[in-house]
């Protein structure tokens, strides 16, 4: 742990995987308490709970952008390792952890919050320990969106099924994702449609094939674009990559990182039978995703 157990603390509780509304709830509930001189901190595991206990999800969010976005919140990290704890009573996890190490003075939870070995916790023993130790609870209720609470599971089944919009609806911001921009054939060049070529990392989940209206960040600045995930058919690649064309940029990026917030599917990927063919539509969805760009702004917020 670090310096902030010394200090008493309001910590939020959760997996945080996805960094999606609920789990946003939960965090602003502790920022909240610093105005009553606590300090908010969010317990991280290094390792999504069911890759220890079996299979991991994909992951929604890489993890180096959850610790961004964490930070630009303002909230303090204190790492976990999971494997450490996930055997442990839920009343020793309570006051070994969250009491001793971290000097929780308040807890803050979703209200469908598990912890201890088996998930055997609850909020309603929660609310019990945190009854008899004094400590401040603060249950956050789920988001709604169609009818249902937000989920990670949720959102994962939208992204793989291209329904980006429901997706980044319940995120609260765009799906996004970073990567190295590697050298490609170059054929979309010779197209008049230069496009930066990055493979998912091992473990991320990869959205329905297709191709994307997208707002590329490079160098600091934000781009539109035009993203295409998939094993480009007309090509006959058969491994996953994402695509991407950027609009009035044309600078020497191979080796750098860049980011891709995917903002709304424009159609599905498609075997075409020439490459004017092709360039004819990359052209139409080119003008498509500049129009979505003007109209949700640079960050692609819906």
């Amino acid at each position: 742990m670090n310096s902030s157990e010394k200090k008493k603390t309001a910590v939020a509780l959760g997996s945080f995987d996805g960094l999606h509304k609920g789990h946003t709830a939960v965090i602003a509930s502790a920022l909240s308490l610093r105005a009553s001189g606590l300090f908010p901190v969010v317990l991280l595991f290094d390792e999504h709970p069911q890759k220890i206990l079996g299979t991991a999800p994909d992951e929604i969010l890489q993890k180096h952008l959850r610790r961004r976005i964490l930070e630009n919140m303002g909230i303090e990290i204190v790492d976990i390792s999971f494997a450490e704890i996930c055997n442990m009573k839920a009343e020793d996890f309570y006051k070994d952890i969250l009491l001793d190490e971290l000097n929780a003075k308040a807890l803050c939870c979703g209200e469908n919050y598990r912890f201890g070995a088996g998930g055997k916790g609850d909020c309603v023993l929660l609310k019990e320990l945190c009854e008899k130790s004094g400590t401040k609870l603060q249950v956050s209720e789920s988001i709604m969106f169609e009818g249902e609470p937000v989920s990670s599971t949720r959102i994962r089944t939208a992204v793989k099924s291209g329904d980006i919009k429901a997706a980044n609806t319940m995120l609260g911001r765009p799906f996004f994702y970073d990567g190295e921009v590697t050298k490609g054939d170059r054929r979309g060049r010779k197209m008049g449609f230069p496009t930066a070529n990055q493979f998912f990392e091992e473990g991320f989940i990869v959205p329905a094939f297709g191709v994307y209206a997208s707002t590329v960040r490079v160098r600091g600045e934000r781009y539109c674009g035009i993203t295409n995930i998939g094993v480009r058919p007309t090509f006959g690649k058969s491994k996953p990559r994402s695509e991407t064309h950027i609009e009035n940029f044309d600078d020497d990026i191979y080796g750098e990182n860049i980011e891709i917030s995917l903002i709304e599917k424009l159609r599905d990927e498609i075997r075409f039978s020439s490459m004017e063919e092709l360039a004819a539509q990359i052209k139409k969805d080119s003008e498509t995703a500049k129009l979505i760009f003007e109209k949700k702004g640079e960050n692609g917020c819906v």
